[in-house]
């Protein structure tokens, strides 16, 4: 736990609340018959916040608590019959409380928040059940009274249903309350909310989510007991009856009107349990249907819970109150600045940006053999050979579904239920055995394409969690990290406050925090703009300079070229390239797999119209920070087939929804020839697999609008443009076809409404070059009977070939354009789709349409 005056005063209310309340008890201020319900409003408020901080941090909601109470109660009533000491009761309730908590949170981690309520539920049933049965040592529905329990430390004898067992529950209230604050500040409680905010990325940063739910549950199954103990005290007598299930429900419903997660949410969650009989009382409604109402009023107005509710408007105030100078800045930096607004830029860190120095031919930190990875019958691995030295940065490319995910998965641990086979040895020390968990020990540090970051935690925390426990010396190495790169002033805000790239700088932070002696990257560049780019190159140069291995993938290849000593090229999960930067693109199997290969195919239209059914002028579109188109100008003509080629991640999917109407653009317009009819095949095709073929085409008419005898004709129209093998298994369910046949129902699906225009996104995605050339086929034979067709390829080579115009993406920008006859043009969009230009200014004014070009 960390103590600081912060932590310690604000844990010091606690106890001191306490303290007044049992002066008051004590002077006779509270009325002898509230001072029970005083003592039990304390009790309860131990059993929501165990609740309720098992729900906030770990995600976990349990109905199982009701047993851990009845635990502790019993446990009283059999430790008094038999003369235990108090102490021993306790520790006996605490430890079964443990016990069996961190067997629930150890089983059930690997459920969905319904399996574990459905484990918790059972566990109450059966413990309900023996406690019923157990009559011997429970009573039965009779009870059992609880006598007395004498201290061994020499606090004296507790009688049940005393005045001492009533100060006792306050003040071990006081006292939870106490430790409950510096532990929201603990590692603990970091590591705890980053497994349940993203469970794989919590395994790259050495935390198991496992082993962090069942000890969260067992802290909260042991101070659940503990509160029991305190309940038989104070009421002298336990039965069955406290112990329901619809108490367990309460429960839950306290801790939701408190604030799940909050340590003062818990007392008014205890307060409200301890007198909602009377409120039901008061207003001569069953208390059931009290509790049903008072929590459907806080879901509707207060989802968050009341205290967060009332404390927001404190914490703005705050806020604003300048630091301390110096507090969160590394010991030797300048005093920082006022903390910026999430929209005001960020201060940027001062990184030279220069080539990358050569690397050494020392010997291999990372080596991997004949590696293999198969779901199934799906080979997303096959036969991958690859060596790291300690000084190296080595780029891995190759075109969607080449494998390069599944080899940084294999090199992280993240491979889940894929079959590995082969051999990777990391210094010197067997690799595929060992858990992800166990990685970051080795060394191994690693980012994601997405920025996978821990949303509820602040961006200091997200560093902070990569530690076990965290002391003044780790918070300080923390701010330095953050300091060096440009997060400084940031490091108390959320990360869902931050811009995209901001985020990125946390993922990588975070995969740095340990000094690891290999650094993996996911597409690091993706998503960034020119002048992040160049600050994140920076980045990896400097810490290959310190000594650190990079593995790293990624579609924007300058950028990535920049920083890379060497450059491995997959496709299909195999090694079809090795070399440097500046040469591995030479290789024809390389830029193959690149630019694909096209086979025999249909003749396109001679003539195409010179009206527009689309227009885009000036069209962009981003996802929260992220940029995935910038001013982009297309045209789509009447009758022509336009294909729009670029790499993953190039915008191309954006583009398709913008020009099917699906998807509003940020900013700039989309303009159609009067009434357009548009459909969109999507990438992945997003088939109702559980849906028979038949059903499919139905949903999609339904949508439409189109029933009765139109659907019928419709139906038969479309069933018809399906090949021989689809029309004769129209009632078999889609997930039983085969790759080029789903793709070809998707793409009669979006046929059935007679669109004018047919968007096609990543129609070859996934499929044999055969059934390519079919899909294509058919495609191109839709062009002769009038119908427009875009075509959103990676493929630049296939769309040279398929289409009357091809627009090549790069970055979210039209970086060239032109007709595939011109030879010219044929290698300035090879240029285009590598780099993104240079357009010379000739080949840009002999298009017909020129878009903004880089």
């Amino acid at each position: 736990m960390v103590f600081n005056r912060s932590v310690l005063a604000r844990a010091a209310l606690g106890p001191a609340a306490g303290a007044v309340l049992m002066v008051f008890m004590a002077a006779g201020a509270i009325p002898a018959y509230q001072m029970y319900s005083v003592a039990l409003a304390a009790v309860y408020t131990i059993v929501v916040l165990s609740v309720g901080l098992l729900a906030g941090w770990s995600g976990i909601w349990s109905v199982g608590h009701p047993a851990f109470f009845a635990i502790g109660a019993y446990f009283a009533a059999y430790g008094s019959a038999h003369g235990w000491a108090l102490e021993a009761v306790v520790l006996g309730a605490v430890a079964a409380g443990a016990a069996l908590g961190a067997f629930l949170g150890y089983a059930g981690a690997r459920f969905s928040v319904l399996y574990i309520a459905l484990l918790t539920l059972a566990f109450t049933t059966v413990t309900l059940e023996l406690v019923n049965r157990w009559s011997s040592v429970t009573g039965g529905d009779q009870g059992v009274p609880v006598l007395q329990l004498r201290s061994a430390l020499g606090l004296g004898t507790f009688p049940g249903g005393g005045t001492e067992a009533q100060y006792l529950a306050v003040g071990a209230a006081a006292v939870v309350l106490a430790l409950a604050v510096p532990a929201r500040a603990s590692a603990l409680r970091m590591r705890l909310v980053a497994a349940k905010s993203h469970p794989m990325a919590a395994r790259t940063v050495g935390i198991a989510p496992e082993a962090q739910s069942s000890l969260s549950f067992a802290v909260s199954g042991a101070s659940t007991s503990f509160a029991g103990v305190l309940l038989g005290l104070i009421t002298g007598f336990v039965s069955p009856d406290p112990f329901s299930l619809s108490f367990g429900i309460s429960l839950i419903a306290a801790c939701v009107l408190g604030g799940v997660g909050s340590v003062l949410g818990a007392v008014a969650g205890g307060i409200y349990l301890t007198w909602s009989p009377s409120l039901s009382s008061t207003v001569g409604m069953p208390q059931p249907v009290v509790q049903g109402l008072v929590l459907i009023a806080i879901l509707l107005f207060l989802p968050g819970g009341v205290v967060p509710f009332l404390a927001g408007p404190a914490r703005r105030v705050l806020r604003r109150v300048p630091r301390r100078a110096g507090a969160g800045q590394p010991p030797s930096a300048e005093p920082p600045a006022a903390v910026p607004e999430p929209s005001a830029p960020v201060p940027e860190p001062s990184i030279p940006v220069s080539e990358p120095a050569p690397a050494s031919e020392g010997p291999a930190l990372l080596h991997l053999e004949h590696v293999c990875v198969s779901y199934g019958g799906l080979k997303a691995l096959e036969d991958a050979s690859l060596s790291v030295r300690q000084d190296e940065i080595l780029a891995v490319i190759g075109p969607n579904g080449a494998g390069k995910t599944t080899l940084l998965n294999v090199l992280s641990g993240l491979t889940g239920s894929g079959r590995v086979s082969g051999s990777a040895d990391f210094a010197g020390r067997p690799l595929l055995g060992a858990r992800a968990t166990a990685r970051r020990r080795l060394g191994i540090g690693r980012t994601f394409q997405h920025a996978e970051v821990f949303s509820e935690l602040t961006v200091a925390e997200n560093v902070l969690c990569t530690r076990r426990r965290v002391r003044a010396g780790d918070r300080d190495a923390v701010a330095r990290l953050l300091h060096s790169v440009g997060l400084a002033d940031v490091a108390d805000r959320r990360p869902t406050e931050l811009p995209f790239g901001l985020q990125k700088r946390l993922d990588l932070a975070r995969a740095m925090a340990e000094r690891p002696r290999l650094l993996i990257l996911d597409e690091p560049f993706g998503g960034l703009d020119a002048s992040e780019r160049a600050l994140l190159a920076g980045h990896i140069r400097r810490l290959n300079a310190d000594g650190t291995a990079v593995v790293v993938i990624d579609h924007v290849l300058d950028d990535l070229f920049s920083v890379a000593h060497r450059v491995l090229a997959f496709d299909f999960g195999r090694t079809i390239g090795d070399g440097t930067p500046d040469t591995v693109l030479q290789d024809p199997k390389v830029r193959s797999s690149y630019l694909g290969t096209v086979g025999n195919r249909a003749r396109l239209p001679d003539t195409v119209g010179e009206e527009s059914l689309i227009r885009l002028r000036g069209t962009g579109h981003a996802y929260g920070g992220v940029v995935a188109l910038r001013d982009v100008d297309l045209d789509v003509r009447k009758g022509s087939v336009l294909g729009v080629a670029g790499a993953n991640g190039a915008g191309k999917s954006t583009l398709a929804g913008i020009l099917h109407g699906s998807l509003r653009p940020a900013h700039g317009a989309r303009e159609t020839g009067g009434a357009v009819r548009t459909s969109l095949a999507p990438e992945g095709r997003g088939l109702f697999r559980t849906l028979s073929l038949r059903e499919n085409l139905e949903v999609a008419a339904y949508a439409a609008g189109i029933t009765g005898a139109a659907l019928r004709e419709r139906l038969e129209e479309t069933v018809q443009w399906l090949p021989p093998r689809l029309r004769d298994r129209m009632s078999v369910p889609a997930a039983g076809l085969s790759g080029g046949e789903q793709q070809m129902l998707a793409i009669a699906r979006a046929l059935i409404v007679r669109p004018d225009v047919l968007i096609v996104d990543e129609p070859a995605l996934g499929l044999a070059p055969a059934l390519v050339d079919e899909v294509y086929d058919r495609l191109i034979g839709l062009t002769h009977e009038g119908l427009t067709v875009v075509l959103l390829e990676q493929s630049l080579s296939r769309a040279m070939a398929v289409c009357h115009e091809v627009a090549v993406l790069h970055e979210g920008v039209v970086a060239a354009r032109g007709r595939p006859g011109d030879p010219e043009f044929a290698a300035l969009a090879e240029a285009a789709y590598f780099s993104g230009g240079p357009v010379p200014a000739t080949t840009a004014a002999a298009t017909a349409r020129p878009s903004r070009v880089k």
